[in-house]
This record gives structure tokens, C-alpha cells and sequence, in this order.
């Protein structure tokens, strides 16, 4: 991808994400779909918009009244959302997690989170349901949560990366690209299942010790 180009991207993220930090919104411009077809131009600029922090009822693995969750700080959530919007027009391919050889979801998620350090996601999407991250409501999903939905099964088979105004990216399925869908949809309300927050070995310690 051209620098000048990378630059613009992450500026995007940059600046929803430091409207976060201080509690302001920002929404994604009217119309505005984040699709890709073959036919459009392959990793177009995306902004994307954060939401008013709120406190969280869910820790570890269950939910604690009173408790909030900790987050990635700016930086790492910042991070992460650039990597996985530099790939939008990603071909899906199953088993892929690189830029070159194209992505399955959890292959994309993983390899957005690959220079968070102390951070080593598991390579399926059911296995970091069940095993990484602490849980959040719908509700206090933040920039950087993953999503996990059931497709055809009854245990979880797909993760998507939150990035905000109710908006995820995701690499969907076989003849689809890396692109950006609506969490409103009546499609996914359907076949959510759970959302869970990725911390640093570091900050899931410590909210561990608040509880």
C-alpha cells in the first residue's frame, strides 16, 4: 500500500479514537457503507467512529455489577483497527491470515492484534470465544472488541473486530472480501452470540483484582 495512502488511514483511525479518549462521538458520514466490491478501489479510506465510554457490568468470565472493564489504551486499539483496515478488499481464503494469501476471520483477527504485545490470540474463532479476553455487554462494546457469531452451528464459527457506531470489520465467507457490515442488521442480531474485550496480559491481571 502507498505511504501516503497508509498515512491517511491511520489519521482516520487516529482521530475517532482520541474523540473516545474524551468522551465525544463521532459518526461515520451519511451514506457511507465501508463495502468493497471488485469492482471499487481495493483498501479506500474508512473512518471509522467511536462510542461514549461507559461502565461496564461484565468481568472475567461473568458479569459483576459495579466492576468496569478495563480497555486497550488509544494506541493499541488504534493499532489494531489499522491493520485490519489497511486489508479491506482482502480476498477470503480459508486459513489465511496474511495480506498476500488473503484471510478467514479469525485469521484477520489474529493477525490484527499480532504487534499488541503480551497478547497471543488463539487461531479459531471458537477458541478465543472460549478462552482469551473478558466479556462485554453489547451495550459497552468499544473500538477493538471482537464479535462472535454462530453461522450454521450452534457453537461459535465466526469473529468480527468492533470498530465502532455499530460497525465491524470482518473477512465474511468463501467469494467475499475483507469488508465492513452493520451490526443492527437483523442477520447478525440473529446469529450473535457473545462479545469479549482483548487485554494485555498486564491490564486483564489487573481488572482481575478489582473484582
Amino acid at each position: 500500500m502507498p505511504p501516503l495512502l497508509k498515512t491517511w488511514l491511520t489519521l482516520c483511525l487516529l482521530l475517532p479514537l482520541a474523540a473516545h479518549a474524551t468522551n465525544r462521538e463521532q459518526r461515520l458520514p451519511n451514506g457511507f457503507t465501508g463495502y468493497t466490491s471488485n469492482a471499487s478501489v481495493r483498501h479506500a479510506p474508512v473512518k471509522q467512529a467511536a462510542l461514549r465510554s461507559r461502565p461496564s457490568n461484565a468481568a472475567s468470565s461473568r458479569s459483576v455489577p459495579g466492576v468496569p472493564v478495563a480497555a486497550m489504551s488509544p494506541k493499541q486499539s488504534s493499532d489494531v483497527l489499522s491493520r485490519a483496515v489497511n486489508v479491506l478488499g482482502t480476498p477470503y481464503v480459508w486459513g489465511g491470515s496474511s495480506p498476500k494469501k488473503g484471510f478467514d476471520c479469525s485469521g484477520l483477527v489474529k493477525y490484527a492484534f499480532n504487534d499488541v504485545a503480551d497478547v497471543d490470540l488463539p487461531r479459531t474463532s471458537n477458541a478465543m470465544a472460549q478462552g482469551h479476553g473478558v466479556k462485554v455487554a453489547k451495550g459497552d462494546l468499544k473500538p477493538g472488541d471482537l464479535i462472535f457469531f454462530n453461522i450454521k452451528s450452534r457453537r461459535v464459527n465466526h469473529v468480527a473486530i468492533y470498530l465502532g457506531n455499530d460497525r465491524f470489520i470482518h473477512a465474511p465467507r468463501r467469494g467475499k472480501r475483507v469488508s465492513i457490515d452493520t451490526l443492527s442488521k437483523p442477520y447478525w442480531q440473529k446469529h450473535y452470540v457473545v462479545a469479549k474485550r482483548v487485554l494485555p496480559k498486564e491490564q486483564q491481571q489487573l481488572n482481575l483484582a478489582k473484582r
